[in-house]
């Protein structure tokens, strides 16, 4: 028995070194078979990838969840750039950005997203449509910014009270995160292709796996998650009564959700006088996955004002 574990150990070994040795060369072509759909646009010491359609004002901005990039909102941005200015980008770390400076709070997204507008040459106001922990990073930009805000579109964002969920969940995340990265950097995610993609990715997510899931967007996804107890702190912070005053906010929640849910969710919408609660006909977390039309129409909504 003893021999037959040393000759596994020692067989996956020599997989999982020649799963390294693949995924290194097989990426050194991610740049001609899996391009950047955008630009990158330096912001301090690192550069991040930000994809921009179609015209008109207030130019709305994407931001996506945990774990996620601008791939997860193609389908949204091909539906409004018909009648707006959309701008999806990758956080630092994900996809085509390039990695930036840790702790990897919501605080420090929200200053490289406005320092990447700027320097991409979006002008404000915008509206921001945030979902799960991309509402974190929107609500500290409308708090920091809030001439350049002209809307929300909140999208089941991250409950900011919920500490001893966020403790409990933090290390099992980073376990997680971690160990899709490794499968990820042995080569297995550009192996095994729809297999270990969410079920929830778009078709364009799909395509771009490799670079969209790799072993970059898992580390980034960790330091988030790491840092994800001072990102709430941070977002509490900005909670006060009518803090968005009259600006049009959206606040969109899956079917089904308990009472306690839905009361949070419209006080979140009571912190502009124009607010609403939006209740989605799927009880899927990635409501813009499962029920687009309606966060396409809701965005609209906000932006016509």
């Amino acid at each position: 028995m003893r021999r037959v574990v040393l000759w596994f150990t020692a067989l996956v070994a020599l997989a999982a070194v020649a799963g390294f040795g693949y995924e290194s060369v097989a990426r050194q072509d991610d740049g001609t078979r899996h391009p950047s759909p955008g630009r990158l646009v330096r912001v301090g010491e690192h550069r991040l990838h930000i994809t921009c359609t179609g015209g008109g004002t207030p130019t709305v901005v994407l931001e996506a969840g945990l774990a996620e990039s601008s791939a997860s909102w193609a389908g949204i941005q091909r539906g409004l750039a018909g009648s707006a200015r959309v701008c999806a980008y990758d956080r630092a770390g994900y996809a085509w950005s390039e990695d930036g400076p840790e702790p990897r709070t919501a605080w420090q997204a929200a200053g490289e997203l406005r320092a990447l507008l700027t320097t991409a040459g979006e002008r404000g106001p915008y509206v921001l449509a945030g979902h799960s922990y991309g509402g974190n990073i929107v609500r500290i930009f409308a708090d920091r910014w809030p001439d350049l805000t002209a809307g929300l579109v909140l999208i089941d964002v991250t409950d900011e009270t919920a500490d001893d969920a966020m403790s409990l969940s933090r290390p099992l995340l980073a376990t997680a995160f971690t160990t899709y990265g490794l499968l990820a950097r042995a080569g297995l995610l550009r192996l095994a292709g729809d297999a270990l993609v969410p079920g929830e990715a778009t078709a364009f997510a799909r395509a771009h796996a490799p670079v969209v899931y790799g072993d970059r967007s898992m580390h980034a996804a960790r330091a988030e998650a790491w840092s994800g107890l001072d990102s709430a702190e941070q977002v509490r912070t900005t909670v006060r009564p009518g803090v968005w005053g009259d600006r049009p906010v959206a606040v969109v929640v899956p079917s089904g959700q308990p009472d306690t849910a839905l009361d949070r969710a419209r006080r979140l919408a009571a912190l502009s006088s124009r607010g609403r609660l939006v209740i989605a006909g799927t009880a899927e977390h990635y409501v813009q996955a499962f029920q687009p039309a309606l966060v396409i129409d809701t965005i609209r909504d906000v932006a016509s004002g």
